[in-house]
């Protein structure tokens, strides 16, 4: 005859499973948002948008993807430091806040110290640099992130 065994979780198995069903339903989005404008009343969503990949007379200045790219080593050991936060009993939402804010910094560094096309002379005018992608620091300072519901919008 067989022996039934009844597994249970402990109390901190419990939370475990608890944090990593949180993980799987919330994600962390790092960028810009929609709506907000720069100081001349531009769209920053579209300002990025047309840098990073360019247009008939804007050159591609790829400020979000060589922030992963240039960083991969970086953000891969960063993640496993958050898995370490879980495993000592972090939330979900701690180890997105501590992803984004991670990232977000590795965009703003990318902005500022990328190797990007010159602005074209007549933007240099307009301006008074040469140096894309910062004129006054609106794109710089709205990077940000935002967690949701996986799904959600």
């Amino acid at each position: 005859m067989a022996v039934k065994v009844k597994d249970s979780l402990t109390k901190e198995g419990a939370n475990f499973k608890k944090t990593l069903e949180e993980m799987n339903r919330l994600k962390v989005m790092i960028g810009l948002q929609q709506g907000q404008k720069n100081q001349d009343g531009a769209d920053l969503v579209d300002i990025a948008l047309f840098n990073e990949l360019g247009t008939e007379n804007i050159p591609s200045r790829p400020f979000l993807r060589d922030s992963v790219d240039a960083n991969a080593d970086k953000i891969n050991a960063f993640l496993k430091r958050a898995v370490k936060i879980l495993l000592r009993g972090g939330t979900a939402e701690d180890v997105l806040k501590k992803i984004g804010v991670f990232q977000k910094g590795l965009i703003q560094k990318q902005i500022v110290d990328g190797d990007f096309v010159p602005n074209a002379s007549a933007t240099i005018k307009r301006k008074g640099s040469a140096v894309p992608l910062v004129d006054k620091g609106d794109l710089r300072k709205s990077i940000n992130f935002v967690i949701k519901e996986k799904g959600g919008e």
